[in-house]
């Protein structure tokens, strides 16, 4: 999960408790939600690319591998600071061990070098080495994954940028060019991605002009 930094407010007391794995590199110990520091595991919604050029979830496999590991164990968090989102980003150890190394040298975490000043590098490179979790094939680090994803959403717009041209010209997958009003039933799920060419319109008389036809439905 990414991280959100308002700067260092070190916490004065550990964080403890039996953990409540919420994504590969964050849980909940009671009503505290704790992000894992220096390090960076796969986003829920990621998916990684094996040695068979197969895609596969790897973050869903990151958050099952931490789930299963830490069990009902024991779970102590050290919070360097908290971050906007009032999350505590800690080191945190359980069974003995670093959680975050732990997720480093099994394959399922990377080093995050904005945040770890190479703490975990050493355990990614024996991940990498032996191939565990994650590098059974490649991966987008996640912090380039989420900006990838963020600049996807700011260029596929749900609105218009002019309110006085609320009609949304489409290219569906067949190649078709349709335009949709609004009310109509598709509107509201319709995406518009000027990168593939697709545009709003003022009016309909303008998308049938451009070479649009309008949505039956």
């Amino acid at each position: 999960m990414a991280v959100s930094i308002s700067g260092p407010v070190h916490a004065a007391e550990p964080v403890e408790g039996q953990a409540s794995v919420v994504d590969g590199d964050t849980f909940d110990i009671g009503d505290q939600r704790v992000r894992l520091l220096g390090i960076d595991a796969p986003e829920l919604d990621q998916f990684c690319i094996d040695a068979a050029r197969r895609s596969w979830p790897c973050g869903r496999r990151a958050e099952a591998a931490l789930r299963s590991w830490l069990g009902i164990a024991a779970v102590c968090c050290l919070p360097a600071y908290y971050d906007r989102g009032g999350r505590a980003v800690a080191r945190c150890s359980a069974r003995g061990r670093d959680i975050g190394a732990w997720l480093a040298e099994n394959g399922w975490a990377l080093d995050y070098p904005r945040y770890s000043d190479g703490a975990y590098r050493a355990a990614e490179q024996r991940a990498r080495s032996h191939r565990f979790g994650i590098w059974i094939g490649t991966i987008t680090p996640p912090w380039q994954w989420r900006a990838a994803r963020e600049a996807e959403r700011s260029r596929v717009s749900p609105a218009s940028p002019d309110p006085r041209c609320p009609f949304k010209g489409n290219i569906n997958a067949d190649g078709h060019r349709i335009v949709h009003a609004p009310g109509q039933r598709d509107y509201g799920a319709v995406r518009i991605d000027t990168a593939r060419g697709e545009r709003w319109f003022c009016s309909l008389g303008e998308a049938r002009r451009a070479g649009w036809r309008p949505a039956t439905r």
